[in-house]
C-alpha cells in the first residue's frame, strides 16, 4: 500500500488512522475539512487540489471528481498501468470516506434548498469506485473499521480477498440507504407516503428457522427488538421476536407498574399494581394455562422476589428495563430462559409484506375524545377499568373483546370472525367472576347483541369507538340494561 484518499464528514478516529499510515509510509491524500484536520494534528498530507492541479471549486461541489483520483481509483492493476503512466495517474490503495450525514439533517428540518446540499456526490463517487475496484483497492467508510486496518498496517498484513469484498459490501448497502433517504424524503415532500417506498434493514442474523422448522428466517435491525440480543439464554427463535414485539408494544401503554404476558402475539395477562411482583401473579392469574410458555414483559427491574415467581414455572423470554444482581443469580438456574433489557421505542412506519407488494403504515399520535353516550356515567372504578382495557384492545388480534376491573384483565376474546364470538370467549376463559366488569370492543358494535352477550355475563360498562348505523339502537340496550357506554371515536383493527 503506497497512497490513501481521507475525506470524511464524521472526523471520528480520522487522525489516529492517518497517522498510523504516514508512519507506515504511505502517502495520504486528502480535502476540504478532512485536510484541515490533519494538518492541524502535524499530519503531512497532499490536498487534493495539489494533486490533481485543479482548485476546489463551487463552494466545494466539485473537489475530487477528477481522473487522477478516479482513475487511480479504478485502474486495474495489470491491465490498465499502460494507461495510468501515460496520463500521470497513480494508483490510489486506500479510500478512506463517508458521507454528508443527509439522513440527519432531514430531521432538522431544513429548507429544501439548504438540505440539497447535503447530498453528498463526490464521496458516493468515490467509494462506489473503490468497491467496484475491490481486488485491488480497499474502502473503508465506517469508524469502526478503523482499528482492523490499522493493525494490518503496522504489522504489514495484506488484505485477503474476501476482506476487501467485505468492506465493499458495506459500501454498496450503505449507498442503497443513502440513496433510499433521498428519495424518500423527496417523494414525500407532497405525500405523507410517498409513491417510491425504499427501505433497507441491517444487522441481519440467521434463525434456526423461520415460525416451522421448514421455513427459513433471519431478524434484522440494530435497535428496538429488532436489535435485541439475550442477556442469556438460548438464542432467541422467530416467533420469540414476534412475541417480545407485541408484549412490548402493550407494556409501553402503561407507566404505571404493568406485567404482559403473550402467547402466540396475543396478550393472555395483563395486570397493574403497586409491585412487580404481585402485579406479575395477578396478570397470570388471568389465564394461567395460556401463560405457561409464555413471553413475560414487565416495566419494572425484576428483583429475586419475582425471580423465584419465573423460575418457578415455564416461560420462553423474560423482558424488564433491568434485573437486579441476586435476581440474575436466581435466574441463571434457567438456563433455556432468555432474558431481554426492555429497549427504548423506535418510532417508524410499519412494513408487511404481501404477495407482489408491501403495505405502509404510519401510526400518528393521538387521542381518544371519550364521550358518554348512555343515561349513566361510568364510575371512576369503572373510568379506570375502561382504560385499561382499551389499552389492552389496542393490541388484541380483532375482532377483540376485553373484559376487565381498574387493575386486570378478566377475559380476553381475540381473533374471531364474530365480535359475539369473541366476547363469548373472553367470558369463557376468564378466571373470577365477571360481575362488575366493564367491557372494551376494538370497532363499534353493529348490533346490540355483543352488550346482551356482556351485559348477561356481569359486566356493567363498555367502552368501544362508536359509528354503527344502529348505534342508536345500542345506546338503547345499554341504557335498558343501566350500563354506562362511552364511544372513543377511534377504531383499532389488528389483523
Amino acid at each position: 500500500m503506497k497512497r490513501a484518499l481521507l475525506s470524511v464528514w464524521n472526523k471520528e478516529g480520522i487522525t489516529d488512522l492517518a497517522l498510523n499510515l504516514h508512519q507506515a509510509g504511505i502517502e495520504i491524500l486528502s480535502s476540504g475539512g478532512t485536510a484541515k484536520v490533519l494538518t492541524a494534528a502535524d499530519i503531512p498530507i497532499i490536498e487534493v487540489s495539489e494533486y490533481t492541479g485543479s482548485p476546489e471549486m463551487m463552494d466545494g461541489r466539485v473537489k475530487t471528481l477528477h481522473p487522477r483520483i478516479h482513475g487511480g481509483i479504478l485502474g486495474r492493476r495489470g491491465v490498465d498501468d499502460g494507461v495510468m503512466k501515460e496520463h500521470g495517474i497513480g494508483p490510489i490503495d486506500l479510500v478512506v470516506v463517508n458521507l454528508y450525514p443527509f439522513e440527519e439533517m432531514t430531521r432538522q428540518s431544513l429548507p429544501l434548498d439548504e438540505l440539497i446540499e447535503f447530498i453528498d456526490i463526490g464521496g458516493p463517487a468515490m467509494i462506489r469506485a473503490a468497491a467496484k475496484n475491490y481486488r485491488d483497492v480497499i474502502v473503508v467508510i465506517d469508524p469502526a473499521d478503523y482499528p482492523a486496518i490499522m493493525d494490518a498496517v503496522s504489522s504489514g498484513r495484506s488484505f485477503a480477498k474476501e476482506e476487501r469484498l467485505s468492506y465493499a459490501m458495506k459500501v454498496f448497502a450503505r449507498m442503497a440507504a443513502y440513496d433510499g433517504a433521498i428519495s424518500n424524503h423527496l417523494y414525500s415532500l407532497e405525500e405523507e407516503l410517498p409513491s417510491v417506498y425504499s427501505v433497507q434493514f441491517r444487522n441481519g442474523r440467521m434463525l434456526r428457522y423461520g415460525e416451522n422448522p421448514h421455513q427459513v428466517a433471519a431478524v434484522y435491525g440494530e435497535k428496538g427488538v429488532g436489535g435485541t440480543h439475550p442477556l442469556q439464554g438460548k438464542a432467541m427463535s422467530y416467533n420469540n421476536y414476534l412475541d417480545v414485539d407485541a408484549a412490548v408494544a402493550l407494556l409501553r401503554e402503561f407507566d404505571e407498574c404493568a406485567a404482559v404476558i403473550v402467547k402466540h402475539n396475543n396478550p393472555c395477562g395483563v395486570a397493574t399494581g403497586d409491585n412487580i411482583h404481585e402485579t406479575y401473579i395477578a396478570a397470570r392469574d388471568v389465564d394461567p394455562v395460556s401463560a405457561y410458555g409464555g413471553i413475560v414483559a414487565v416495566n419494572r427491574e425484576v428483583d429475586v422476589d419475582l425471580a423465584r415467581e419465573i423460575a418457578s414455572t415455564f416461560i420462553e423470554v423474560l423482558v424488564a428495563p433491568s434485573f437486579s444482581d441476586k435476581a440474575r443469580e436466581v435466574l441463571k438456574t434457567k438456563e433455556n430462559l432468555r432474558l431481554l433489557q426492555l429497549s427504548d421505542p423506535v418510532v417508524d412506519a410499519a412494513v408487511r409484506t404481501i404477495d407482489g407488494g408491501a403495505l405502509v403504515q404510519i401510526t400518528p399520535a393521538m387521542r381518544e375524545e371519550w364521550k358518554v353516550v348512555s343515561d349513566r356515567d361510568p364510575t371512576a372504578d369503572e373510568e379506570a377499568a375502561m382504560m385499561l382495557a382499551m389499552k389492552v384492545c389496542k393490541h388484541v388480534k380483532s375482532n377483540a373483546i376485553i373484559f376487565a376491573d381498574n387493575s386486570r384483565v378478566l377475559g380476553i376474546g381475540a381473533g374471531q370472525m364474530s365480535r359475539v364470538d369473541s366476547a363469548k370467549i373472553a367470558i369463557s376463559k376468564a378466571q373470577f367472576p365477571l360481575a362488575g366488569s366493564v367491557v372494551a370492543s376494538d370497532a363499534f358494535l353493529p348490533f346490540p347483541d355483543t352488550l346482551e352477550v356482556a351485559a348477561d355475563a356481569g359486566a356493567t360498562a363498555l367502552i368501544q369507538p362508536g359509528g354503527s348505523i344502529r348505534d342508536n339502537e345500542v345506546i338503547a340496550e345499554a341504557n335498558r340494561r343501566k350500563m354506562a357506554m362511552i364511544f372513543t371515536g377511534i377504531r383499532y383493527f389488528r389483523h
